[in-house]
């Protein structure tokens, strides 16, 4: 059994939050000049110029990416041989958060009794942490800070099984075209199907950790991202909704079983600032 203690998880959250409102990953920032590249439609590609140009400045000059640093969502894989010493896990991440977003001076966004008073926490807690156990002594720590925008326009169906391949498109294509330039696009679309429902829309925030553009490993589901991404990029939004070819950069889907009379889809949208850091302790 190996003991990992609550105060290295609260020093490793507090940065990974810091550096992901930073600085974007490099397959993203890969993403988003292949993006430019490939448009064809120049308001569009200075768009796109001028995001380029906005994560060279947040990195150079330490300023958040977007005003927006989100709200905090931990993604944790849990070794089944760890334990963990000094305190309570939720606790320290939380307080990770706390000391990332005020020591950073990052937007905090959360706000207690969301329906009524809506008063700010001042800290951004509590995160919103989701803990898969899997096998090993290590505990993966993923921090993704989630934007409001696009968060907003995440959608879940409950399809029929009878609707198929197709309607699964036809869900993921309308729930992007109805988003619009709401969500800041280009966006990576994160896609679940199968499970239940809060199995399936968990599994559509999970794919928009996978690097941009990697296909599923599975050849079937590979060919379905693949067919969504060309009904999405043919919806014509572009970047930040200007009109363009690029309107996403790429669809990740994830599936799991499902019951025999369901077809749970979810669609999670991330924007062009596709922010999240690891880290593995």
């Amino acid at each position: 059994m190996r003991e990992i203690d609550c105060k290295e998880i609260t020093e490793t959250v507090a940065h990974l939050f810091q550096e992901a409102c930073l600085r974007l990953p490099e397959d993203v920032m890969t993403a988003l000049q292949r993006a430019k590249e490939n448009e064809p439609s120049p308001v569009a590609k200075d768009v796109l110029d001028r995001i380029l140009a906005n994560t060279e400045v947040a990195a150079t000059e330490n300023i958040p990416l977007c005003q927006d640093t989100g709200a905090a969502v931990v993604m944790l894989e849990l070794g089944q041989d760890v334990h963990i010493t000094g305190g309570d896990l939720y606790t320290a991440i939380d307080e990770g958060v706390r000391q990332g977003y005020t020591k950073g001076y990052l937007r905090k966004s959360m706000v207690r009794e969301p329906f009524a008073a809506r008063v700010n926490t001042k800290d951004n807690t509590p995160a919103i942490i989701h803990v898969e156990i899997v096998p090993g002594d290590k505990l993966k720590i993923t921090a993704m800070p989630k934007g409001g925008g696009a968060e907003n326009m995440t959608r879940l169906g409950m399809l029929q099984p009878a609707q198929g391949r197709q309607g699964v498109i036809d869900f993921v294509a309308k729930a992007v075209d109805e988003a619009g330039s709401n969500p800041c696009p280009p966006v990576i679309v994160g896609v679940g199907i199968g499970g239940t429902a809060e199995k399936t829309v968990l599994l559509a925030k999970k794919a928009l950790l996978r690097k941009v553009g990697a296909p599923n490993p599975d050849a079937e589901v590979a060919a379905l991202e693949k067919d969504i991404l060309q009904k999405v990029n043919n919806l014509g939004i572009g970047a930040m909704g200007y009109g363009g070819r690029i309107t996403a950069l790429a669809v990740h889907a994830e599936v799991f079983p499902s019951h025999i009379a369901s077809m749970p889809v979810a669609v999670n949208l991330q924007c062009h600032s596709a922010r999240h850091k690891e880290a593995v302790l």
